[in-house]
């Protein structure tokens, strides 16, 4: 890019709000794990949908490609600039506003760069529940939750975040403003061309502004962590909550005994909340829109049997809402935990939750086969069928000699996924990391869609091109 053209879209910004190439560059040029480190000339901070509008405008007129980023806390590269230098970025942390709250019709309407904790804060502050919940919850923004269609611990009882949109407000590739802030639960007038962009990591138009829903506030919650001796025991266990409880169970996570054991070593302040390790865990939430009391029964109701016939061999139940937290921190804290151990191999997948038993036996059988000592790091969203199916190195190991065989188990791993009908990319979406994966994993018919879709709304390819699917 040459300095006139730089100067051009400063311009539309103000000198203030844009970082040039001799700035430091490195929060919006690196990829948050150091998988991916771009190159810019330029980052752009619009503090309204206008701004973004001309920005577009003028990178179509150019054919200027840019990347749109919100809170950078993504896993696959989806947000950073490739190395060739001839990518701007479009940082939206300026357009942070919550512009309305409805409490008769449960909505709420913000712009895209509304860090994900606020709006959960806001919610609350107002008796109601946005329930999306990340561990980057502090930092996100609402706009790359929903260009990745993020998923997190609510999704069992209130979905991944296309059900918790209503209406988008889209700058398109050529500097349109499509206005879709729509909070109608009934229109049928054609395509949902929502839909389209949630899911996009934007790769077809910058989202700017969102209706999200509402819902009550629970009145009160249980909360309780379970030991049992193997996988299929969980699934059982799953079965039963959700007969029992309903919609009032909002969350229903497992975990392997390494991730278990492994936090507790390497966390501050985390404690094993039962007497001993188990072979399997389990994080069970009840939620209630009449009482503690209520959830407490209906938990306990749950738990009754299944500790009378064996099939959970121990469990405690959080007596206080401190003690909830510590439990869910535990759960939380593993992603942190495993970088204390060494090299890993991570996996974000989803496989049918009748078919998990069947998959982690013979992924355990493929991994402890090439790698007899390394450690199966396995937890996730059992409730909704999201494995982080991840490896850490054996103990005492070289991290470069385990990281070489990364390729290969990537390749084993991901091909079982397919045998078993599930996906590989569950609620971290696509992005750089896996574009080819993608490419050797959808059907022909479904790439050729993507592709139309693609060449249709952004024909000269400027909007975060090299992203989800390869149209060159």
């Amino acid at each position: 890019m040459n300095s006139d053209l730089i100067d051009q879209f400063v311009a539309l910004v103000g000198e203030s709000h844009a970082l040039r190439i001799h700035d430091d560059l490195t929060h919006y040029t690196h990829e948050n794990r150091g998988l991916f480190v771009g190159n810019t000339p330029l980052v752009l901070k619009p503090a309204n949908t206008k701004e973004v509008s001309s920005i577009m405008q003028l990178a179509s007129q150019t054919r200027t490609p840019v990347v749109p980023q919100g809170g950078h806390t993504g896993h696959v590269g989806g947000a950073v600039s490739d190395e060739s230098g001839s990518q701007i970025i479009i940082s939206l942390e300026r357009m942070n506003k919550v512009r309305e709250i409805d409490l008769n019709g449960n909505v709420l309407v913000c712009e895209a760069g509304c860090i994900l904790q606020t709006i959960q804060e806001t919610a609350d502050n107002n008796e109601r529940l946005f329930p999306l919940a990340l561990g980057s919850q502090g930092s996100c923004q609402i706009g790359g939750n929903i260009s990745t269609n993020a998923g997190g611990t609510g999704v069992l009882a209130y979905g991944n975040t296309r059900q918790l949109v209503m209406g988008l407000e889209v700058v398109l590739p050529s500097g349109e403003i499509w206005n879709g802030l729509r909070r109608l639960k009934k229109d049928n007038t054609g395509y949902d061309l929502k839909d389209l962009f949630i899911g996009a990591e934007g790769t077809l138009g910058i989202v700017t502004a969102a209706v999200l829903k509402l819902f009550p506030k629970p009145k009160g919650k249980a909360v309780a962590f379970c030991g049992m001796s193997n996988v299929e025991k969980a699934v059982a266990l799953l079965k039963r909550a959700s007969e029992l409880a309903g919609n009032s169970l909002t969350a229903f996570e497992f975990m392997a005994k390494t991730p278990v054991e492994l936090t507790v070593a390497h966390i501050d302040d985390i404690r094993n909340p039962l007497s001993r390790f188990h072979n399997w865990h389990t994080l069970i939430e009840v939620s209630s829109n009449r009482s503690e009391e209520e959830a407490m029964e209906t938990l306990q109701v749950i738990l009754e049997e299944p500790l009378e016939n064996g099939l959970i061999e121990d469990a405690a139940i959080a007596t206080s809402i401190a003690q909830q937290r510590d439990f869910w921190r535990l759960r939380e804290t593993m992603p942190l935990a495993q970088k204390s151990a060494g090299g890993s191999m991570k996996h974000d997948i989803s496989i049918p939750i009748h078919r998990i038993t069947e998959f982690l036996v013979k992924a355990d059988q493929l991994i402890l086969g090439d790698i007899p000592e390394a450690r199966l790091y396995t937890f996730g969203h059992l409730g909704d069928g999201n494995i982080h199916y991840n490896i850490t190195q054996p103990d005492g190991a070289g991290e470069q000699e385990f990281l070489a065989k990364q390729p290969e188990i990537n390749e084993k791993i991901h091909d079982l996924v397919v045998r078993f009908e599930g996906s590989v990319a569950a609620e971290h979406g696509v992005g750089k990391l896996k574009r080819a994966l993608l490419e050797r994993t959808k059907s022909p018919v479904e790439l050729r869609l993507m592709k139309t879709v693609k060449a249709a709304l952004d024909p000269e390819n400027i909007m975060n091109p090299g992203k989800v699917i390869s149209v060159e």
